[in-house]
């Protein structure tokens, strides 16, 4: 299933000192983008070159994704809006309220081959004292830029992933410590919500699946469930010296696990392509 052992692989320290590291994607140009969101900015990583500041976003950068067109979209959770950037550097608004209120948080971003976009809303800390909405809400934007609520949740939804056929929408529950998933049709609407994982060590942030269909989840280290036989299946762990918080896989032969942990990114060489979502 893997091309090695868990116990055998190498973690590397790629960048440190950081504030707050999140949302990491890779973008088939050659580069890892990621959010440092204490200071606000976005750091683009080239392998062998020194990280360079992509973006400085005054609302925040969390979670962050690519389509086919190379557009990157970023959940901005201060100014409590999804954008996205064109590859000329414009930014446009994709979302930044629900019937007239305004988003809690918006914190994890994904977006399918066909365009359908995914992102979680949760509130963490002080985000809680400037809500409007009495949910925590899992959204879908179509390609139209329709905006329509997957799933209102009492706890808080955080990481958010799809599987290699982009039928299934995974979305990981902080509170419950679980993983749930929806059944995505061809227009990209999500039914039958269930939960696919539980009683994970730590608090579920990021997720990512391999093109074997795994799913890795970022929690108190990242964890990896073989989920092949309907039901989850502990399959690898891969510890840090820091506490995960989101994934990505990447470079040109997309089988290095990139981690964001705190302070600092990590990567691994994993022998397993990633899922390719777009």
């Amino acid at each position: 299933m893997f091309g090695q052992e868990f116990g055998h692989l190498e973690v590397q320290r790629i960048v440190a000192n950081l504030h707050f590291a999140e949302g990491p994607v890779w973008s088939y140009e050659g580069f890892l983008v990621f959010s440092d969101t204490v200071v606000d900015k976005l750091f683009k990583v080239v392998p062998g070159a020194p990280n360079e500041v992509l973006s400085e976003r005054a609302g925040g950068a969390m979670g962050n994704a690519y389509d086919t067109a190379g557009r990157l979209y970023t959940c901005e959770f201060r100014q409590r809006r999804v954008t996205r950037t064109l590859k000329n550097g414009k930014v446009e608004v994709l979302a930044s309220n629900f019937e007239g209120k305004k988003f809690n948080a918006p914190n994890d971003v994904v977006v399918r081959r066909d365009g359908q976009v995914y992102f979680t809303d949760p509130a963490f800390g002080s985000q809680q004292d400037t809500r409007e909405l009495d949910f925590y809400g899992v959204y879908h934007v179509t390609p139209k830029g329709e905006l329509e609520i997957v799933a209102k949740w009492k706890t808080r939804p955080n990481g958010i992933a799809l599987s290699p056929n982009g039928r299934t929408l995974y979305v990981s529950d902080s509170d419950q410590r679980s993983v749930r998933a929806y059944d995505l049709d061809g227009k990209g609407v999500a039914s039958k919500e269930r939960v696919v994982v539980d009683k994970i060590e730590g608090v579920p942030d990021g997720l990512r699946t391999d093109e074997n269909g795994n799913l890795y989840v970022a929690a108190k280290e990242v964890f990896v469930y073989d989920l092949s036989n309907g039901s989850a299946k502990l399959v690898g762990q891969i510890p840090l010296a820091e506490t995960p918080s989101n994934l990505a896989f990447g470079d040109a032969d997309m089988e290095t696990l990139y981690i964001t942990a705190r302070t600092s990114v990590y990567r691994v060489r994993l022998g397993v392509k990633g899922a390719l979502p777009y």
